[in-house]
């Protein structure tokens, strides 16, 4: 590998990530293993002129020391078109900013490689894909209307309510049969959320066993975990307190990746992270995944490099 090839990390703030955890870190760190160059640019530094995009970008070296992880240098008009990938990582929610983001990357796609297709990412929000794949989806309805949320409940009675674009667990409720609290939590996410529907599935108690994170690489899946919500939670996020662990596809996991995989690998979303709670598909994750580090740990396995060995066959 030429040391002359050079990858930029579109991504949030280096200094507060969790070197543990966080997948975007190991993804430089076997970056730098393959001898590129890497750069680190905030999305808020991206810019678009006369078909030019640039990004105000530092140099970046990577050490897996806790509290010494990173250095970065001068910063520097990076021209994208100069470099070879950039890893779209910065974390959702998914925003007109996001959107924003994957507009200008769209003008040096592919020629320069953005990870994952940024017209595809567009295309894509988790809570959206999954509805083309009815048949492996619990119950679900996406709504602004309260007429229809208040039959869904009367049918299903314990329900899950979330923003339709919301991400980490933030703002996710479980109202159980007769629990008063939905008009207050409608107007409530008419206050926050006045444009946006809401989603509304039915409970499923399997999520008390854990929420599956499995992981696929160009449409394979490569592994998986179980994520195990904390006591007196509904979610099941590792940064609200939900406890990782081994777990393995099942023969209804591979029939939903069997499903689902030519279509992420046409649309080059390369790194997907999908969630499978019991036997259904709940989203698809293709803005910026997690899960790598603690997949990694539990299967031995280096996901991040086989992450780059799919870019590198399309570059």
């Amino acid at each position: 590998m030429s040391a002359e090839r050079r990858v930029a990390i579109q991504m949030d703030p280096i200094e507060s990530i969790d070197i543990d955890g966080d997948s975007t870190f190991v993804l430089g760190l076997e970056a730098e293993r393959r001898g590129y160059r890497v750069h680190h640019y905030r999305p808020t530094d991206l810019s678009f002129r006369e078909g030019r995009v640039t990004a105000h970008a530092r140099p970046m070296t990577l050490r897996r020391v806790k509290g010494d992880h990173y250095t970065l240098g001068a910063p520097e008009v990076l021209d994208l078109r100069a470099v070879d990938v950039v890893l779209m990582r910065q974390d959702p929610p998914f925003d007109m900013g996001y959107i924003t983001a994957t507009h200008i990357l769209e003008h040096i796609h592919p020629e320069t490689l953005v990870v994952n297709d940024p017209a595809e990412v567009r295309n894509a929000p988790e809570k959206l894909l999954v509805t083309h794949y009815a048949e492996f989806m619990p119950p679900t309805l996406i709504t602004n209307s309260k007429a229809d949320i208040e039959e869904f409940r009367a049918e299903f009675r314990d329900i899950i309510l979330k923003p339709l674009f919301g991400n980490g667990g933030a703002g996710v409720f479980r109202l159980q049969e007769g629990d008063e609290n939905l008009a207050s939590l409608l107007e409530t996410f008419a206050l926050a959320f006045p444009r946006e529907p809401l989603i509304v599935q039915q409970y499923l108690p399997a999520v008390r066993k854990g929420d599956k994170r499995i992981i696929l690489i160009d449409g394979e899946p490569a592994g998986a975990i179980n994520r195990v919500p904390a006591k007196g939670e509904t979610r099941s996020n590792m940064h609200v307190g939900g406890r990782p662990e081994k777990d393995a596809l099942t023969p209804r996991d591979r029939e939903i990746c069997e499903a689902i995989g030519p279509m992420l690998k046409e649309r080059g979303l390369i790194f997907v992270g999908i969630d499978v709670i019991g036997d259904y598909l709940t989203e698809i994750n293709v803005t910026s995944p997690t899960g790598l580090q603690e997949v990694n740990r539990f299967d031995s396995v280096c996901l991040e490099a086989q992450i780059w060995n799919a870019i590198e066959r399309r570059l």
